[in-house]
């Protein structure tokens, strides 16, 4: 089974935190990190300089479907992203812990 991480971004800490667990207590994802980010992007025609929360989510390929879709239903922001980058390298031991917290 390969580990995939799927990354977005929220605007505040609250708007992850009930999402992020509820997938590891439903074993969609063994893991997500959270960092407090500042971002720069354009939107509707203005330059936005405002800070963020990036969500790393650790899955594995059985699962990213379905996690990307939640992301979409419950992500606060009009466009969410939502980045899947596949894992080429992982230590085997924690490709088996995230495989067991998944299962």
């Amino acid at each position: 089974m390969k580990p995939v991480l799927i990354i977005s971004t929220y605007p505040n800490k609250k708007s992850i935190l009930k999402i992020a667990n509820q997938l590891v207590k439903t074993k969609i994802i063994g893991c997500v990190n959270i960092s407090k980010i500042d971002s720069i992007y354009s939107w509707n025609g203005k330059i936005q300089n405002l800070p963020e929360y990036i969500a790393i989510f650790k899955t594995v390929s059985k699962n990213k479907t379905k996690l990307k879709k939640i992301i979409a239903e419950t992500h606060p922001y009009d466009v969410p992203e939502i980045a899947e980058i596949d894992i080429t390298s992982i230590n085997k031991s924690y490709l088996n812990w995230l495989i067991e917290s998944t299962n």
